[in-house]
């Protein structure tokens, strides 16, 4: 099965996740969508100093929004800020440094910000790893889960009160089209259990990201989410995390400012705020979060099981004290706020 997903999958994308795919799929966008003032709206925008988070900062900075850079490394942060600044005109522009890996200092980010603002519009889980070796976080939680499922979830979590009281607000989680090779797994989200593949855990995280996402919208119907494949984009993480892909598509990678656009759409454009919350977005349009006869949907055990242990998990860590890791906890019912 596992082989039909992945053939299925490359064949899927050499039509639709390459630049080609992009510039077809654009013949059909309405130019007038992101033609928009988003002046005195806020934005948080995860990794966003290069690649897809930097081109969607670039772009809501041009367009009048106040940016929220939320980033690991200073010294880049600062010189993504400078160049936006430069190039939109938008002074509006502020870094935060952090590593959303690190999940009790996203918890504690989280609560400095809304004692901070009285308000945000739109949350953009951006920020993403692919490591190929297991390793642990100071936290005890495998480096990739950490940062990819962990880090967008306690943010969000953290988030969701501040984002209530604002005006037309938004999430939109940036993932990936190989989560559509993996079924939900809700045993093992440490990557404990056999064979460690980095590529499949960052699959599989991505798939999990499409799950909290359809839960979130379900659970909080005052705010709109989404959640996107950006395509095949030709960015630094991907260079660095998957060398032989890239090269072997070369000049076909999508520029990061097409795989933005649809980031850009669904934080900006009216239209899709009117979409149904929850969706899985593909170049401006909400596409099947399954493959054919891939035999990839959860049943609601499993996804009720999976939100459990991830709340447990969550839980287990924020509760901690400062010098205290991995400790045993029970399983308990998640709470989605």
């Amino acid at each position: 099965m596992s082989l039909y997903r992945n053939a299925v999958w490359f064949l899927n994308g050499i039509h639709h996740y390459t630049r080609k795919g992009y510039e077809t799929a654009a013949h059909y966008f309405d130019p007038e969508h992101l033609n928009v003032s988003v002046v005195g709206r806020s934005f948080m925008i995860t990794g966003a100093n290069s690649g897809i988070g930097k081109a969607t900062a670039m772009a809501i900075a041009k367009r009048g929004g106040t940016v929220h850079m939320v980033c690991r490394n200073r010294d880049r942060a600062e010189e993504a800020r400078e160049d936006i600044i430069y190039e939109s005109g938008n002074t509006e522009v502020y870094v935060h440094i952090l590593d959303v890996s690190e999940t009790r200092k996203v918890r504690e980010f989280a609560e400095d910000f809304k004692m901070q603002y009285s308000s945000l519009n739109v949350l953009i889980n951006n920020a993403g790893c692919m490591v190929h070796k297991r390793e642990l976080t100071a936290d005890g939680l495998e480096k990739n889960f950490a940062t990819n499922t962990m880090g967008a979830y306690v943010l969000t979590q953290a988030l969701i009160p501040l984002l209530q009281k604002s005006r037309d607000p938004r999430v939109i989680t940036v993932s990936s089209g190989g989560m559509l090779v993996q079924k939900l797994t809700v045993d093992d989200l440490q990557s404990e259990k056999g064979y460690f593949d980095g590529v499949m855990v960052y699959s599989q995280n991505k798939r999990q990201q499409v799950v909290l996402t359809q839960q979130w919208a379900k659970a909080n119907p005052l705010i709109h989410f989404s959640v996107m494949h950006p395509g095949w984009v030709d960015t630094p993480a991907v260079a660095t995390s998957m060398p032989q892909f890239h090269h072997m598509m070369g000049e076909r990678l999508r520029g990061v400012e097409q795989g933005a656009d649809t980031v850009v759409w669904l934080a900006l454009c009216r239209a899709s705020a009117r979409s149904r919350s929850g969706q899985f977005f593909q170049d401006r349009s909400p596409v099947p979060a399954h493959l054919p006869l891939a035999w990839t949907h959860s049943s609601p055990e499993d996804v009720e099981s999976f939100l459990s242990r991830l709340e447990t998990l969550a839980k287990a860590i924020l509760s901690q004290p400062e010098e205290e890791h991995n400790s045993p906890v029970s399983s308990t019912k998640p709470e989605f706020v």
